[in-house]
């Protein structure tokens, strides 16, 4: 199966007025906020450092950021302690990184937070750091005890080797395919992620993957939009438009959909004392999204006050859920 991928486009670069104001717009509309319907996923950001640096990754994870460092099993309980007694107790509790298994603690928070009774969801590149002997030891042993409530949902970029390697460098769709076929040979419940960073419809994409899953024997269905997610792309560099309180009716758009009316993230910035909770897993570095140390100070509603924003989640309609 083949898919012309476009030429890099010439693009409208965003006007500086915008995204200024977290209440008003550059033309002086009222900006809109989403508030937080109920705490369904608890996300925590392992840490930034990861094995590989993609050419566009949102969040600058590589082997050298630890701008994010590694969060310990102690600080995820304490975080679910606390959502527990603030009567949110969410749904999934969901790991992000970098990479998540570069964190050494990867194994005991993951029995931490299943020896609770969450739902867990791993965002993975499912290469080395997943592979090694001990992690994959931890791994089926925890899927013995614990079944599909703990997910893995691995990014493979683009169905076609060129295009994923050319994002993520070397070797590593041949790498992530390995770990995808560990997985689903364990008994893993996997999922996939992809991008529609080269273009295609979502049609022409889910056909690609189909047909990538069917030759390598994966159990994954192309047509369900959980077990294959495919995001929309992000770059703050290019024009949006910012969302009114006034888009919501204009789009037929249900703010209690946006994934920050459902989610929170967890962080621990390198040299502080506790983590931080922000209002988003696709902000980390920006201050106006961080909203305290408690999930208590964290329920606030958030002002749609960034260009992904609107790209991602709001026009998108992209959302990092489970």
């Amino acid at each position: 199966m083949t898919q012309n991928v476009p030429a890099p486009q010439a693009f409208t670069p965003l006007d500086p007025r915008k995204f200024q104001d977290p209440n008003t717009t550059a033309k002086g509309e009222r900006r809109a906020s989403v508030a937080l319907k109920r705490l369904e996923t608890l996300w925590f950001n392992t840490g930034t450092l990861c094995n590989i640096a993609c050419k566009n990754c949102y969040i600058e994870s590589s082997p050298t950021n630890d701008r994010l460092a590694y969060l310990t099993a102690a600080e995820v309980a304490a975080y679910l302690d606390e959502a527990e007694a603030i009567s949110q107790r969410p749904k999934t509790v969901a790991f992000t990184g970098g990479e998540p298994f570069m964190n050494p603690d990867m194994p005991a928070i993951l029995e931490t937070t299943l020896s609770r009774g969450y739902g867990a969801l791993v965002l993975t590149n499912a290469m080395k750091p997943m592979m090694r002997p001990r992690v994959q030891s931890a791994i089926v042993d925890l899927v013995k005890r614990y079944g599909a409530r703990l997910t893995f949902r691995v990014s493979l970029d683009h169905w076609r080797q060129d295009l994923h390697d050319d994002e993520r460098g070397g070797a590593s769709f041949d790498d992530t395919l390995e770990g995808l076929r560990w997985l689903h040979d364990n008994g893993v419940a996997t999922a996939v992620a992809g991008r529609l960073l080269w273009g295609g419809t979502d049609e022409e994409m889910r056909a690609g993957y189909a047909a990538l899953f069917a030759r390598e024997k994966l159990k994954i269905d192309a047509a369900d939009h959980a077990a294959l997610v495919i995001f929309p792309e992000m770059d703050a560099r290019i024009d949006v438009p910012e969302i009114t309180v006034d888009c919501w009716r204009i789009l037929n758009k249900d703010p209690g959909d946006v994934m920050c009316a459902a989610s929170r993230m967890v962080v621990k910035r390198q040299g502080e004392a506790k983590p931080a909770v922000l209002a988003c897993t696709l902000l980390p570095y920006d201050s106006q999204f961080e909203l305290g140390t408690n999930l208590a100070d964290a329920l606030a509603p958030i002002k749609l006050n960034h260009p992904h924003c609107a790209k991602f989640c709001v026009l998108g309609g992209g959302s990092c859920k489970a």
